[in-house]
């Protein structure tokens, strides 16, 4: 059976705000009274980016490959995870034609940090930041994001078959 030339990934993620923890966006330390909750560096945007490639490949979730329950993962930059999800991407023999990813938060601002998310990701993943786009929106102070106890992202991405 001939494997499909272009496949559809999405990935969506939360954590919630902690004290005593730096926030990590996209591979950049944002300055903010809070850091996010995580085994990790809960870098909440590259997660979900992680889980849609996993997820387009059907290689599973971030949560498998890489279990809070492991020590070898505590505290990881999430880049760290970014990159060993695009090398399983490469192993299926795909590649990523374009992601898109949106960040839900009332705070802190995210546009002022957007470009160099989408240069961190396509730099680890090996593309060019032209095919990357970060969005960022709030939830108009509805839910728990709107009431600022933490973020989400989602991300949608196309691979397709390495010729």
């Amino acid at each position: 059976m001939k494997k499909p030339e272009v496949k559809i990934g999405s990935g969506y993620d939360v954590h919630r705000f902690a004290s005593g923890r730096k926030l990590i966006l996209g591979g950049i330390e944002i300055a903010f009274n809070w850091g996010l909750a995580g085994h990790s560096d809960a870098d909440v945007l590259i997660h979900a980016v992680c889980d849609a490639i996993l997820g387009a490949a059907g290689l599973g979730d971030i949560g498998e490959h890489f279990p809070d329950t492991d020590s070898a993962y505590k505290g990881i930059s999430s880049m760290v995870l970014l990159e060993k999800c695009g090398a399983m991407l490469a192993e299926q023999g795909y590649e990523i034609s374009n992601i898109d990813c949106t960040v839900l938060a009332q705070v802190p601002k995210i546009s002022p940090y957007k470009k160099q998310m989408e240069e961190n990701i396509a730099k680890r993943l090996n593309m060019d930041s032209a095919h990357v786009n970060v969005k960022a929106t709030t939830t108009e102070k509805l839910g728990f994001i709107g009431k600022e106890q933490g973020i989400a992202a989602q991300c949608m991405l196309l691979i397709k078959a390495i010729s």
